[in-house]
């Protein structure tokens, strides 16, 4: 039977998930919502991809991540949202909060790159054609640019904002001191800047470090954080070692085999250890970790099978440490030779 033709989303969905408000702004976010960066390309199934989108959305994930260039090949992943926009959502785009991004690489020359003016406006008109939108809900700028003056990128999502093509802005891969100048330029603008998306888990707490994670509750910004599991670490798939059909065998862009080194694998199963005596498994301890405190609006999470959806989902049902557990956390994870991935 045709999905697209009978999907009615649950009428439970919105029982069990949790919306706090992305930091002081009026806009709730559930507090688990879904990267569409893997396995929502043209290398995809897109059975597979309508069982994700449906999973989630049916219990109570309204948030979907994309970006430009997210495929493979870029623009795959809003081509195929586009899609499930016209075959499964399109009564529940009011329900949905959708966000994409530019700021990386998307097409030839010197124009379609980094932070102008011209590239972001351009990019977000060509996203949304993509994705047969009329706007998003979250447009962000994807990483810093180096060369391009800060007044100009901000100023062109305060452009975007003022079209109606974004109800709010974003940034992603910022660090403490330039988000501060950023957010000084947008307040000035009266841009709704209310976001920022960073890479943030056990093993990986740059934006403490950083000072992104206290400045944006200084500035009463919420934070999504996206690879929670770093990248699959974080999980009971490599207790044993490196399975075979692994995200390390299959694509080693972002995750190499040498990245699991042994002292890595030492923490992931001291952690693990740990997460058995909280009744969670490790995944769901190091996600609810992050949501651990108000700082972290929401975690983003990959999935091939809508089951990794429904295991995710569980971490919300205990997000409390004690100051023992926490302890313990800092003391496996931050050990010698253990924090980051190795790129």
């Amino acid at each position: 039977m045709d999905i697209c033709k009978t999907y009615t989303a649950a009428a439970s969905r919105y029982e069990a998930m949790a919306y706090p408000h992305c930091g002081r702004s009026g806009l709730r976010l559930p507090r688990v919502a879904l990267g569409l960066w893997h396995n929502f390309g043209d290398t995809a199934d897109y059975a597979t991809m309508k069982a994700l989108c449906c999973t989630a959305f049916d219990h109570g994930i309204t948030y979907f991540d994309l970006a430009n260039n997210y495929g493979p090949a870029y623009g795959s992943a809003e081509r195929n949202f586009g899609r499930l926009m016209d075959d499964l959502f399109r009564p529940y785009r009011d329900e949905l909060v959708i966000a994409t991004k530019a700021g990386y690489d998307m097409w030839p020359g010197p124009y379609g790159n980094w932070g102008s003016r011209k590239y972001l406006i351009a990019s977000l008109d060509q996203s949304l054609r993509r994705m047969h939108l009329d706007y998003v809900d979250i447009f962000y700028h994807h990483r810093m640019d180096p060369e391009t003056p800060l007044e100009e990128t901000m100023g062109a999502l305060a452009q975007i904002v003022r079209s109606g093509k974004a109800l709010y802005v974003g940034l992603s891969n910022y660090d403490g001191p330039t988000l501060l100048r950023a957010a000084t330029i947008l307040h000035e603008m009266h841009v709704p800047f209310i976001v920022n998306q960073n890479r943030y888990s056990i093993f990986d707490r740059t934006i403490e470090q950083n000072g992104l994670k206290s400045t944006s509750a200084d500035l009463g910004l919420g934070i999504v954080a996206f690879s929670p599991l770093c990248q699959g670490l974080l999980t009971d798939r490599y207790l044993s070692g490196i399975p075979e059909d692994s995200r390390i065998r299959r694509d080693g862009r972002f995750l190499k085999e040498k990245s699991l080194t042994p002292e890595k694998l030492q923490a992931i199963r001291a952690l693990s250890k740990l997460a058995e005596e909280r009744g969670q498994t490790l995944a769901e301890m190091a996600l609810a970790w992050d949501l651990k405190d108000a700082d972290v609006t929401t975690v983003l999470i990959g999935a091939s099978k809508p089951e990794q959806i429904l295991d995710n989902i569980k971490a919300i049902e205990n997000t409390r440490f004690t100051a023992e557990e926490r302890q313990e956390i800092d003391t496996i994870s931050l050990a010698p030779g253990v924090q980051g991935l190795v790129r």
